[in-house]
């Protein structure tokens, strides 16, 4: 059977209310028995690196896992990693970029419910990851959640109390597990090893344009970010109040050396900037990136982990992962 390394993080999969509010309290010991028929599907070691409510997980802890990953890589045919779902797809796409080409899956789910309740979607769940974990063709990052097997680069949470909390953006499900079974719609080709990365820039900043924004936001961002993400309406653009002055501080932002990534508030479909004179007028201002059907999730850690590289417009712009079509 194979051999799974489980790296248990907290979540709501193992919370109880312990005053205060639901808390990550579950050992990953006590996770894994909650679901004996795992036992029959692969041998699994556990590792509890933290326990915490995801949304409490900073980029440092992405480099965490990767790292307990490539460390115990040769060790283990495959990894599963119990997380919150309220950062999941953060972390999904995170290690996507500091774990790629793995002809190992990777692979992260959690619950809306805790293992501890009766009438919790967490059983199902953690069955199904390591189902699909165990899998021969499973290879890569993914999200398992409510039977659906989601590219990590294109995971993202939408809806909140829903069991079927994950939907994939802008591409299809690789796989459904039905009944212990992965059953596939697309089969990714496995590479010959895998490269693993060391390093994000976290002065990264997400600015989400409203009607009326003041371009003084710029102030505070020359000092404090290397990277922005600017999260504008529709196909892409700044607005113009009849000063021109978003796009003058766009062009003092980029002059001193700092990357630009344009996407889209709307959930589907992407960016394209060249369509209306308000993405257009953009490029007059300097080099900028564009994220175009990139998940937010996947363009936020794209950017960190291409800022701390040598070359971050030429590795951003370059497809991994299924994260660029």
């Amino acid at each position: 059977m194979k051999k799974i390394l489980m790296i248990a993080t907290g979540g709501t999969i193992a919370s109880k209310n312990v005053g205060g509010g639901l808390q990550p309290v579950i050992s990953s010991g006590d996770l894994l028995n909650h679901v004996p028929e795992i036992a029959a599907k692969c041998n699994v070691k556990t590792i509890q690196p933290f326990n915490l409510d995801s949304t409490n997980l900073a980029p440092c802890r992405w480099l965490e896992l990767a790292r307990i990953v490539e460390e115990n890589y040769e060790r283990f045919d495959g990894f599963v990693i119990t997380h919150g779902t309220d950062t999941m797809a953060y972390t999904a796409a995170a290690l996507s970029y500091l774990i790629q080409h793995s002809p190992k899956p990777v692979v992260l789910t959690g619950s809306q419910k805790s293992v501890y309740l009766r009438d919790t979607d967490a059983r199902n769940n953690l069955y199904d990851a390591f189902s699909f974990c165990a899998d021969e063709h499973a290879c890569g990052v993914h999200v398992v959640f409510d039977g659906s097997v989601i590219l990590g680069t294109r995971a993202k949470k939408t809806r909140t109390k829903s069991y079927n909390a994950f939907s994939s953006i802008d591409y299809p499900e690789i796989a459904i597990v039905r009944d212990g079974e992965p059953l596939y719609y697309i089969h990714e080709e496995k590479a010959k090893a895998p490269l693993f990365y060391h390093k994000l820039n976290e002065r990264v900043f997400v600015l989400k344009l409203v009607p009326g924004v003041s371009p003084d936001i710029f102030d505070w961002l020359e000092k404090n970010c290397d990277g922005l993400v600017v999260e504008s309406f529709g196909s892409g653009g700044l607005p113009d109040y009849g000063d021109g002055a978003f796009f003058t501080r766009l062009k003092s932002f980029l002059a001193k050396g700092k990357s630009v990534v344009f996407t889209t508030q709307v959930e589907r479909e992407g960016s394209a900037l060249d369509k209306y004179a308000v993405g257009k007028r953009i490029f007059e201002c300097g080099t900028t990136l564009e994220a175009r059907s990139m998940t937010l999730e996947a363009t936020v850690t794209k950017l960190m982990w291409a800022l701390a590289t040598d070359n971050v417009n030429g590795n951003f712009t370059k497809p991994i992962a299924n994260d660029i079509l």
